[in-house]
């Protein structure tokens, strides 16, 4: 099967298609399914991994990757090829989305428990854009955050992969949403159900005298001690990326330290339980991605590039096979 793989760190040049063995369920591969892939996302996790960034070198190998062949993807829309042992709530042909390892290559394996039916009313290339930005903008807001009815919640970086989806999920929780994105953004954003919309270049919202009950900082673009300011008594900041900007891991560390425990980050979890959820809001059209490009998977190192720049609207989707 043909596969974006790499064999050292770096930029992505270091990305090659490849003709690899596709994935097989055997005896131990318990309560997983084989997937035909038809599209994928990119997502930081792909590029950090590439790029070796230190905390993924201390498990992944420190100089260059363990393994000789190293695949990324961790969103997957396609086909249920085949079932392993145990599997119950799926069978061939099944269409399916979801969260799984190594899906920019045409066969994928995949747990259970991480993947969803695909809902009736979107594509398998507006599916792959969703999971892994929509459960961690779901998590961050409802498990880490508790949100609650007419909450004041701030996302900073609203137009971006993870933040489009948390506006929208702000929205249905029925938050009052302030969005931070350039000027470009603005319309399609507040499209999306914003309240306030504040354009990051001509205002600093840590210095609008603003108190806010949730800051999502989605953009990684200020620290912890910058924003605590903005927030209420009781207030939340969360950081899906917890090494930028610099110092910030040792900001909040310190801040909780000290007895300030209104600084956290969070990474996704994914499961069915929340994947489910999520079908539910498309179902209803209560969520519903923004994709700003798609890319053949030969043109893989185009897509990391894309991404990597930092100012994506929405999502950037890799086509594997039309499905």
């Amino acid at each position: 099967m043909k596969a974006a793989i790499y064999r050292s760190y770096g930029p992505p040049e270091v990305l090659n298609i490849e003709d690899i063995e596709p994935p097989a369920l055997q005896e131990e591969h318990e309560g997983r399914v084989l997937i035909q892939v038809h599209y994928a996302s990119v997502n930081p996790f792909d590029y950090l991994h590439r790029k070796g960034y230190f905390p993924i070198r201390l498990v992944n190998g420190l100089f260059a990757p363990k393994e000789q062949i190293q695949r990324l993807g961790i969103d997957v829309a396609g086909t249920i090829a085949a079932i392993g042992k145990n599997v119950t709530r799926f069978k061939v042909g099944d269409p399916i989305f979801g969260n799984c390892v190594g899906s920019h290559a045409e066969y994928v394996r995949a747990r259970e428990n991480a993947i969803c039916m695909l809902p009736n009313s979107i594509t398998f290339k507006e599916a792959a854009a969703i999971p892994t930005a929509a459960l961690t903008a779901l998590q961050a807001l409802r498990d880490v955050a508790k949100i609650e009815k007419n909450q004041k919640v701030l996302i900073n970086g609203a137009s971006g992969g993870v933040g489009h989806f948390a506006v929208q999920i702000a929205r249905f929780y029925e938050a009052d949403v302030t969005a931070v994105c350039s000027t470009t953004n603005l319309k399609w954003v507040k499209d999306l159900g914003a309240n306030t919309m504040i354009d990051y270049t001509k205002e600093d919202f840590t210095r609008n005298g603003e108190k806010y009950d949730i800051i999502l900082d989605v953009a990684a673009t200020h620290t912890y001690f910058k924003c605590k300011d903005s927030l209420t008594r009781s207030g939340v900041y969360i950081t899906e990326n917890p090494l930028k900007p610099v110092y910030r891991p040792f900001q909040i560390l310190f801040s909780s330290i000290t007895g300030d425990k209104r600084g956290k980050s969070h990474l996704s979890l994914p499961n069915d339980k929340d994947m489910a959820f999520l079908r539910e809001l498309i179902e209803h059209g209560q969520l519903r991605p923004m994709i700003e490009k798609v890319y053949p998977l030969d043109r893989i190192v185009d897509a990391h590039r894309h991404v990597e720049n930092g100012h994506t609207q929405g999502k950037v989707v890799v086509e594997i096979q039309k499905g």
